[in-house]
This record gives C-alpha cells, structure tokens and sequence, in this order.
C-alpha cells in the first residue's frame, strides 16, 4: 500500500512540477501563439505531456527512494493541501479558468482582457503559483520522495522565471495599469 501512495506522490508531484513550463510555454511565446491560425491549446497541452513524460523517465528509477517515512510529515502535508485548496478556491471566484490555462494570452480576442486586482489579487500578484507551490510542497514533504524535492527545486527555479515572463507580459498587455499594480502588491507573497 505505501508504495502505490508513493507512487500517487510521484505522479503527482510531476505534474505540479510540471506548471511553470507549461506556463513558460504560453507567455514568452504569446505573441507567437496568437497569431497561430487554428487551436493551439493540443499544441500546448502536448508540449506539456512531453515535459511530464521526460520528467517522469528521468525520475522512473528513483519514484520509492525516500528520505524518511513519518506520520508527522502527513499532518504537514495536510495543512499544505489545505492552504492550496482554500487558495484554488478564492482565485477561482475572481479569476476564472479561461485566465487559469492562459486562454486570455493566447486567445485575446475571444477572451475578456481585465488586470484581475480583486480578492487574492489584491494582496500578491501570483496567488495561483502559491497554490500550485503548496500543493506541490505537501506532495514532497507528505511523501519523503527524494525525487520530488528534486522536482521541488526545478519548480521553484522555473517558478521564478515564470514569475518574470508573465509580469513582463503583463505589463505589455497592460501598461502603466500592471506597473501601478506592481508596485503595490508583492508577487506572491504579502
């Protein structure tokens, strides 16, 4: 049993791992996928099944190896879960799931084009990334998997540049409205 959990860990752990270069996929190329002629979202999405594939072939060997097995890390990933979920849960009121897959980047014209400043907004500019960060972070920490606090690491490093790409992009859909907005609400933090 504890290794189809560590398992389910793994899978998962690789998907949220996963997030930031679907997203670095989307936004420094916006421009390019706009102009695409035809759906570009089974481009996208099969460029992000390939990043999970390679993840999880270059993970495969290692998916039990743990670094400790306690209870304790399971209430943690609890708490986790449950800041990501109650996180998830906010956004979704304001943001809506168009802008949550980046049809509002990729599809600007069929998509209602708004600075989302309300709810959690108001308080960090990336909230969304906090959850998938959390949900990540309690995968990693509920299961002790070495290769998922490698993961961690990958999503944290590309988060960063997501962070970044998405601002930049942002700003040039935006303008003076996203610098104004910057300037007073921290990145995902608050």
């Amino acid at each position: 049993m504890r290794n189809v959990g560590l398992t389910i860990a793994w899978m998962a752990g690789i998907v949220y791992a996963s997030i930031p270069s679907f997203w670095l996929a989307i936004h420094p190329f916006a421009e390019r996928w706009r102009s695409r002629k035809g759906k570009v979202y089974p481009i996208i999405a099969g460029i992000w099944l390939a990043l999970i594939l390679v993840i999880g072939a270059a993970t495969w060997s290692r998916r039990s190896d743990t670094l400790y097995n306690t209870p304790w890390s399971l209430a943690v990933a609890a708490i986790l879960f449950g800041i990501g979920i109650f996180t998830y849960r906010r956004i979704g009121r304001d943001f809506g799931g168009d802008r949550l897959i980046g049809r509002s980047e990729v599809r600007p014209d069929r998509h209602e084009q708004r600075l989302v400043t309300t709810g959690l907004h108001s308080r960090m500019r990336h909230p969304i990334y906090l959850a998938h960060l959390c949900m990540l972070t309690a995968w990693t920490v509920g299961s002790g998997l070495v290769v998922l606090f490698a993961v961690w690491c990958f999503a944290i490093v590309t988060g960063v540049f997501m962070i970044r790409t998405e601002d930049a992009e942002l700003e040039d859909r935006f303008g003076e409205e996203f610098r104004e907005y910057r300037k007073r609400v921290g990145a995902i933090g608050f």
